[in-house]
């Protein structure tokens, strides 16, 4: 036996964050990751950084100064730009150790302490390690000893000395010499220390708080979503879903709105159906009943009428029978269409036909030539029959259907016009459904279920045809469908 009951949630959903506090730790951590990097970039690494920069732009100053040595004017400039920009103690002197051009920038003059021979020196120690030599000193003494160790009585806590040593364009010797302090960043690092530290409490104070809002924003509709959803499960169709918060919340509410009033439908559609095939099967299963116990129980009532009766009701049974197995078939995809070339206009004839007995009513077919179509032949006989079943269902006192075939292009259009009541404007998309009735009240027919519209919709869309329906209260309604027709008679 099967249950009806909801399964049990998965216990791996039911300890899972909600969307609130998923956004809270989301804001957290992204929070905690860019304090991280304020502190790393701003203190822990401030100090390695700005070495890295002033010794790259020592570097580069240099190098402008090693392309102006052949132009006097020019390396002066140079000369003068370098120890400005880098705030470096600069000297330029040949192979012999002349100093051809100085600038300082501080009081302390550690190139007062080289003499000629320690520049020639130099020269040549450079020289002979590629052309370039690099040195950081702290207090005073080089770190990695080495031949620049000449240099002493700096009085900065670190500082750098960047030595050229090459040959020019012209034939010249030259020694390119940088020397610059490296300023204690103590105070700096402090003060951004103290200033890190107020911001990242207003951060997280700002952080937590924008969660909040933000979460509570986008989680209040979900969860309002969620209730409505849980009482749609159970079944009630006329909850509605808020459409508010963000775009896409709004555009999920408006689907779940959608579907609940389409679900709301089928559920109406299903009930339709029950009271009106338990309708359609009692009533031909209580007349056969009735009239098989009369004939049993009473002598002289075994009529050839009475048999007919039971015939006839027996016979309906089974067209109902048919036409839902039709419509169950149709509906869920598992009939094939085997299409041939037949004259449809014969068809139409054919089938007029089998109403020759129902003497009370009118049959007019206009046409003005036979058309060949391709299509499934027992299909389109079902749509043709159907559509003319539901005319004498619901045709006027005058019992007259006119029947008419239109040839337009490249396609042919089949009408079934009756004299009803007509039927409302906002229900004519409604007829189409599976056991929809206009009126609710249970019509019979004479010939046929009341399956038919639901059938005429599932095979033209079957066969790629387009129908529909024109109707006027008072003035009775024209169905009709369209089927292409071969290219050779669309082009004649």
């Amino acid at each position: 036996m099967k249950s009806d009951a909801l399964p049990a949630e998965p216990r791996s959903k039911r300890f899972r964050f909600g969307i609130r506090t998923n956004l809270f730790i989301g804001f957290a951590l992204l929070t905690v990751v860019i304090v991280a990097l304020l502190w790393l970039f701003q203190i822990v690494f401030l100090n390695s950084f700005y070495k890295a920069i002033k010794i790259a732009d020592l570097r580069q100053n240099a190098h402008q100064i090693v392309r102006s040595l052949d132009d006097t004017e020019m390396m002066y400039e140079a000369v003068a730009t370098a120890a400005q920009d880098s705030q470096a103690n600069v000297l330029v002197a040949d192979g012999d150790g002349v100093r051809l051009a100085v600038a300082r920038t501080s009081l302390n003059d550690v190139f007062s302490q080289l003499w000629p021979n320690d520049l020639r020196t130099l020269y040549q120690d450079t020289l002979a390690q590629g052309g370039t030599y690099f040195q950081r000193y702290i207090h005073g003494s080089p770190v990695d000893g080495g031949a620049a160790d000449i240099i002493r009585g700096a009085d900065s806590l670190e500082s750098v000395l960047y030595v050229y040593a090459l040959e020019t364009a012209g034939g010249n010797e030259r020694l390119v010499i940088l020397f610059a302090s490296i300023a204690p960043l103590e105070s700096t690092v402090e003060t951004l220390r103290i200033q890190l530290t107020v911001i990242t409490i207003i951060m997280c104070l700002l952080a937590f708080g924008l969660a909040w809002v933000i979460s509570r924003s986008i989680s209040k509709p979900i969860v309002r979503m969620n209730r409505s959803a849980a009482e749609l499960a159970k079944g009630n169709y006329s909850v509605r879903f808020a459409e508010s918060g963000a775009r896409e919340t709004a555009e999920l509410a408006h689907s779940l709105n959608v579907a609940a009033v389409e679900l709301s439908k089928v559920e109406t559609l299903r009930r339709d159906l029950i009271a009106n095939v338990s309708h359609d099967l009692r009533t031909p299963l209580t007349m056969i009943t009735g009239y098989a116990e009369v004939m049993r129980d009473l002598p002289g009532e075994n009529t050839p009428e009475n048999v007919q009766i039971i015939i006839d009701e027996a016979t309906r049974l089974t067209t109902l029978v048919n036409d839902l197995l039709d419509l169950s078939k149709l509906q869920s995809g598992t009939v094939t269409l085997a299409p041939t070339s037949f004259s449809l206009t014969e068809c139409i004839r054919t089938i007029l036909h089998r109403y020759d007995k129902l003497i009370d009513y009118q049959f007019d077919f206009q046409y003005d030539r036979d058309v060949e179509v391709i299509a499934d032949e027992l299909k389109i006989t079902q749509v043709v029959y159907n559509l003319i079943n539901n005319a004498v269902t619901y045709t006027g006192e005058d019992k007259k259907i006119t029947l008419r075939q239109l040839v337009m292009e490249d396609r042919v259009r089949i009408e079934v016009s009756d004299t009803g009541e007509g039927i409302p404007e906002d229900k004519l998309q409604d007829i189409w459904e599976r056991y929809y009735k206009v009126d609710k009240e249970h019509k019979r027919a004479q010939v046929g279920t009341g399956l038919g519209l639901s059938i005429v919709k599932t095979v033209i869309d079957l066969h790629g045809g387009t129908y529909g329906v024109q109707s006027a209260l008072g003035q009775g309604s024209t169905f009709w469908f369209e089927l292409p027709l071969p290219k050779e008679d669309s082009e004649s």
